[in-house]
């Protein structure tokens, strides 16, 4: 019974992830700046500039960033907008003692924060035990290498 019950946790935890992911997408791609806003996301950008920071760039330009890389230039590229991702999760989990009704959705916010924190610090770890900088990174994804 506890493993199912932990199964059913981490089935939901997935969920909420994957669900939070794609609302931030849709409200992105959808240029929707109210629901942009209210998920924490920065909308002062003139709307019809190019992203130029991984925060405020949607999955389908991370996915179109990371294609044609591979080795070392694919794994910077990966982790550091993986970083934003999840930098950004926390950001809108950290909303949910305040705002949430549910017990499960204020579990799952707890959740968000301590794994994704845990896997931010892990990504920055490698991040310098390889000696990959922002800068550098930023350079590449820009084309300014």
């Amino acid at each position: 019974m506890k493993k199912e019950s932990i199964m059913i946790g981490v089935i939901g935890l997935l969920v909420g992830v994957v669900l939070t992911g794609f609302t931030a997408g849709q409200a992105v791609n959808n240029n929707n700046s109210g629901m942009m806003r209210m998920m924490g996301m920065d909308t002062s950008k003139n709307e019809k500039s190019v992203a130029t920071d991984h925060g405020t760039m949607s999955m389908a330009d991370m996915n179109k960033q990371l294609e044609g890389l591979s080795g070392d230039d694919f794994d910077k590229a990966f982790i550091e907008m993986m970083i934003a991702h999840h930098e950004g999760a926390v950001s809108m989990a950290e909303l949910v003692p305040s705002r949430a009704k549910h017990d499960e959705v204020k579990k799952l916010g707890e959740a968000v924060i301590a794994a994704q924190t845990k896997e931010i610090a892990d990504m920055k770890q490698w991040q310098k035990d390889w000696g990959y900088s922002s800068n550098e990174m930023m350079d590449m994804m820009h084309g300014s290498n």
